[in-house]
């Protein structure tokens, strides 16, 4: 099977064990880091982000900081509110919206509907809306995947490239080498292919692991399975964790390429 063809038979990955005080927040960071030294997203605090990520010591008071990252926050109150779940940093929460896990099956399809026209109807004209409304229906969740894919490009950056959208997905690397500073992986880019959006072939991909000696991830042996975030390594990946990933990205990519 290719690996961009989700087989229904395949249930998403569940959502993983209970998870300790605060690691969603800490999760949170990981994977917000980097598209906020960018600008991208989120306030002017990404020295103190950084900092609190790489010591591994967040509390409720880094909660405000990570609340001014307007683009994800609302998919993790909707994931939340929808599974009960009154923290929207709880780490099943955080998982879910950046990875992937059963929480989104949670999800209802009335509320992404309501959820996409609420927030984007009036920012994008009606015939936009209209067909970014209806990948609900069609299958769509509340993965950051989707919204890089679907409204990323509409909603977000004018300026859109194939290169930003690919940076901007969460993506996987298998480590080749540790080199310090960077790791090498083998990554499939984010390729065009006959008015199609695809994963191409695994090439070596440079990812950046630390910025000022400072990083979320330590060493890594060969062969093992990493996140990546804006060229960031944001964590390495279990494989219920790779297996989420994918499938969500390869459904999403497929929702994406019926509106191209």
């Amino acid at each position: 099977m290719s690996p961009l063809t989700l087989d229904p038979a395949d249930a998403p990955a569940e959502v993983g064990t209970a998870a300790p005080a605060f690691s969603g927040l800490l999760r949170f960071i990981h994977y917000g880091f980097m598209p906020n030294h960018y600008g991208y997203c989120g306030g002017d605090d990404n020295r103190e982000i950084l900092e609190r990520g790489a010591a591994a010591e967040v509390d409720r008071g880094v909660e405000p900081l990570l609340r001014k990252f307007a683009g994800a926050l609302p998919y993790l109150k909707l994931i939340a509110r929808a599974n009960a779940i009154a923290d929207p940093f709880d780490d099943r929460v955080v998982e879910a919206y950046w990875l992937g896990n059963d929480l989104l099956r949670g999800v209802e399809v009335r509320q992404l509907y309501d959820h996409l026209v609420e927030r984007f109807g009036r920012q994008l004209p009606a015939s936009t809306m209209k067909w970014i409304a209806s990948k609900a229906p069609a299958g769509a969740r509340p993965h950051h995947n989707f919204h890089v894919f679907d409204l990323y490009t509409r909603a977000g950056d004018p300026d859109h490239s194939l290169d930003t959208m690919d940076n901007c997905r969460v993506s996987w690397g298998a480590v080749v080498a540790d080199l310090g500073s960077q790791l090498l992986v083998e990554r499939q880019p984010l390729v065009l292919l006959e008015g199609k959006l695809r994963l191409g072939p695994a090439e070596p991909f440079l990812a950046a692991r630390q910025i000022d000696g400072r990083g979320f991830v330590g060493q890594v042996a060969a062969g093992a399975q990493v996140a990546l975030h804006w060229g960031w390594v944001c964590e390495e990946l279990t494989n219920r964790q790779l297996t989420s990933l994918r499938q969500y990205t390869a459904q999403h990519l497929a929702l994406a390429n019926q509106t191209l």
